[in-house]
């Protein structure tokens, strides 16, 4: 009997032990892999859920895949912007500030700012009439940061978070492009046919662009700050304006598609970049689930469309000029114009977002980043490794 009450303490001893050293080693792996920066390389960041708040397009967080290595999955960042029922909001935007190692995120209601190191979140902060797609200075300084389609912008230091200044402009703030040379910024209100010119040094509106057909939505610039092409209201394709004179130059129209009815943004095209030797305009059609490319010489040549799995929203470019990344999850060959791959996540679901930005990593800090907008970098021009 005592020989019977030994084995059966023993056993019970054994068990114990297993199920203890076979917990501790699981969560302190996973606690590792969560902080870990990537390895140097270049990867694209995409905040979900990037359309609307539809979280079959990816679910919630900011999601990493590998440029070099046929854009593979890499890693989910968990991020906050979460509504007061626990829900994720819209993702509105995305920006990085090199100098601060940090990426940012725009929600409906906040903006975040998360360390690309430690991934940790910074701060979150809500803002006065809420938060839209917003832009850094190129020293990585000062935000531009639009209200949710407010009257006004608000100008923002990167590192606190703090508002600096309050600009008024019309009715509906909404798309923001800080220039390449940091001392102009670019403000689009869905409400008005000019695009607003700032002076940054005093955050002041010194000239309008226009006025363009209609409402401003999605805009590009080219790297000298002369030329921007715009997407308005009630247009399928695109105008073109003058940066410096403010003149209006064109208006280009996409031939041999119909412009219908669309899912999202209820405009026909919503979605516009430059590539960036600045050659080619590529247009985003929803009706038609299409991208169309244009030469950026006037007379604006229509060249070829791409058709897509999904209705694009959004458009931009690796720095490098190699991949087209519309918001339908497709990685496109600009040169070939042949569909690579389709971004993935860790699930095997497909990915779609209107928001993402390429990241370029060494040390376990960020090197470069590039913009969520496709613009121009023929003065700028960042080649493959």
């Amino acid at each position: 009997m005592k020989f019977k009450m030994k084995i059966l303490t023993l056993i019970l001893c054994g068990l114990v032990i297993m199920s203890t050293t076979a917990w501790k080693p699981i969560a302190e792996e996973k606690s590792t892999s969560e902080v870990e920066a990537p390895p140097p390389g270049r990867y694209l960041y995409v905040p979900v859920p990037g359309i609307r708040n539809y979280l079959g397009y990816g679910g919630h967080g900011i999601l990493v895949f590998d440029m070099d290595n046929d854009h593979k999955f890499v890693k989910r960042i968990k991020t906050q912007g979460l509504l007061p029922n626990g829900n994720p909001s819209n993702v509105k935007g995305v920006a990085v500030s090199v100098p601060l190692n940090s990426i940012y995120v725009s929600t409906l209601q906040t903006l975040q700012r998360i360390d690309l190191t430690t991934e940790e979140i910074l701060w979150e902060k809500t803002y006065e009439g809420g938060a839209d797609r917003m832009s850094i200075s190129p020293d990585g300084k000062t935000m531009y940061l639009p209200s949710l389609e407010k009257t006004f912008w608000n100008v923002v230091d990167c590192e606190t978070g703090d508002v600096i200044k309050k600009i008024e402009v019309v009715q509906r703030a909404h798309n923001t492009l800080y220039g390449p040379s940091g001392k102009h910024a670019y403000l689009a209100d869905i409400a008005s046919p000019y695009l607003h010119v700032t002076d940054t040094k005093d955050h002041t509106i010194t000239r309008k662009v226009g006025p363009f057909g209609d409402g401003i939505r999605p805009f590009t610039i080219n790297s000298d700050e002369t030329l921007t092409f715009v997407n308005v209201d009630n247009l399928l394709g695109f105008e073109v304006g003058d940066l410096k004179t403010g003149k209006v130059l064109d208006r280009v129209t996409v031939l041999g598609w119909d412009m219908g009815p669309v899912r999202r943004h209820g405009n026909p095209s919503h979605g516009i970049g430059l590539t960036p030797d600045e050659k080619e305009v590529w247009v985003c059609d929803g009706h038609n689930m299409r991208m169309h490319i244009f030469s950026t010489e006037p007379p604006y040549q229509q060249l070829s469309t791409i058709p897509l799995q999904d209705m694009p929203g959004w458009i931009t470019f690796s720095m490098d000029g190699k991949y087209a990344y519309p918001s339908s999850g497709e990685v496109i060959d600009v040169k070939t114009r042949k569909v690579l791959f389709t971004l993935q996540d860790e699930f095997y679901n497909y990915v779609a977002s209107e928001k993402m930005v390429e990241i370029h990593m060494d040390d376990n800090r960020v090197v470069a980043a590039g913009d969520q907008f496709g613009i121009g970098r023929a003065n700028k021009q960042i080649t493959s490794k």
